[in-house]
């Protein structure tokens, strides 16, 4: 007993100090990437673990070093599998390349507000906000925020202050996580005037609602549902004559017609059909950062760009490169994965399926099918093709590194290939493998 405890108090001596550990090149230079305090408590939690006797203790600077995180932030990048192209709780549009790019470029100091030629300030983001209207020309003018319920916040506290907005009560939605189009139109002191009924509203309904205390008319795409049946709506186009600006939410962020998604209503169709504003996200089918895009008549849109709030409402300096990168640069991953050959998605799976059924697992590749998610084009289905497991490895899976998400269906996990670049099917496989072993 005598010996134990002299073993014990032998090894609590021979636990190497803090600082001598720190300074061990590996841990120093992990201290620049991660931070100290980080490196200093994965240091502790290892001489703990070397005091109690799990470890041994020449082996904590190691034991540190495993326990490190791979990056400073504890946001992690994940393989989406899910068959949802535009998966909000997977962060929606992943950047393209170039936008990454021109993210990083930007996170020094950048020209944002700045002109280099002449050393004066210049006018915030002009790049992105010049690729912006040169993607939409039917727009006059054009404006960023943070992300699209900022921009119909925007509009309505600048157009709507203590007046009425006209809204068809099929259009009263909630847009995801309990957050609804009426509660945040109210929040900004404006009155709604609901016209019309659930499934039905007529020009009449608009016509005699529409009067000196209007504000404006807003129209709401409903993109994340559908009804149908007994239904009636009025289209822009019919709405401009009622003498009060028409504002409309397209909310998915589509620019110009996208023939795959026929009934998704796009900014420039929008505008040409008589909208006075736009309103659009720009990390949903445009395939770029989180932002709010406000189009359309010149003197609508420079009176919410001046208005007060919209100082509280604007963009960095990293979705403005981005954003620019997006509407400048090639075809994002969000295009790709939408107009990607159903044939090559199929071939993909069964590669990835007859490897990984050489390494004696129950794996096997099937048709599926994936959505647009992220509230838009809600009904269509993208024809793809996934990975077949057994259902156990769904949890392994998410919670290794990389993660990788599917989605499970009648007791089998689903690795839907068409959201998921080619180049990433190896680390795919690998992933596989390493939680079967």
């Amino acid at each position: 007993m005598h010996q134990g405890a002299d073993r014990e108090a032998d090894r609590r001596r021979r636990v190497p100090r803090t600082d001598a550990v720190l300074a061990d090149p590996r841990l120093a230079g992990m201290t620049g990437r991660l931070g100290r305090s980080v490196v200093k408590d994965a240091v502790v939690r290892a001489q703990e673990r070397a005091r109690r006797g799990e470890i041994e203790p020449e082996d904590v600077p190691e034991a540190a070093l495993a326990a490190l995180p791979r990056r400073a932030a504890t946001i992690r990048p994940v393989i989406n599998m899910t068959g949802v192209l535009l998966h909000t709780n997977l962060g929606r549009a992943p950047l393209s390349p170039a936008a990454v790019e021109a993210t990083v470029a930007a996170a020094g100091p950048a020209d944002v507000e700045f002109d280099l030629a002449t050393g004066a300030r210049a006018r915030r983001g002009r790049g992105a906000l010049d690729a912006l209207a040169a993607a939409v020309p039917d727009a006059e003018a054009v404006h960023v925020v943070n992300n699209n319920a900022a921009a119909l916040v925007l509009v309505a506290t600048t157009l709507a202050p203590g007046r009425e907005i006209v809204i068809s009560r099929g259009e009263l939605v909630e847009i995801g996580d309990g957050f609804r189009i009426p509660d945040l139109l109210v929040s900004t002191g404006a009155r709604l005037r609901e016209v019309g009924t659930t499934n039905r509203t007529s020009l009449r309904d608009y016509r005699e609602a529409v009067g000196p205390e209007t504000g404006l008319v807003l129209k709401v795409h409903p993109s994340n549902f559908r009804v149908e049946g007994f239904t009636g709506g009025v289209e822009i186009a019919d709405l401009t004559g009622l003498g009060v600006p028409v504002v409309a939410d397209i909310g998915s962020g589509l620019l110009r017609r996208e023939p795959l998604l026929p009934d998704e209503p796009d900014a420039a169709s929008t505008l040409r059909a008589g909208a006075d504003l736009v309103t659009a996200s720009g990390d949903k089918l445009l395939g770029g950062p989180q932002a709010g895009l406000l189009l359309g008549r010149r003197d609508l849109v420079e009176r919410c760009r001046r208005h007060p709030l919209a100082r509280a409402l604007r963009v960095d300096k990293l979705t403005l490169a981005a954003l620019e990168a997006t509407l400048r640069g090639p075809a994002t991953p969000l295009d790709l994965a939408l107009h990607a050959d159903p044939a090559a998605l199929l071939a993909r799976a069964t590669e990835m399926a007859n490897a990984l059924a050489g390494a004696g697992l129950d794996a096997r590749a099937v048709r599926a099918g994936a959505t647009v998610g992220g509230g838009g084009a809600p009904g269509v289905t993208l024809p793809s093709a996934a990975v077949s497991l057994p259902e156990r490895f769904a949890v392994p899976l998410r919670t290794g590194d990389p993660p990788v998400v599917g989605r499970v269906e009648g007791g089998r996990l689903l690795l839907d290939v068409r959201a998921v670049p080619s180049w990433q099917d190896g680390e795919v496989l690998k992933a596989v493998l390493a939680v079967s072993a």
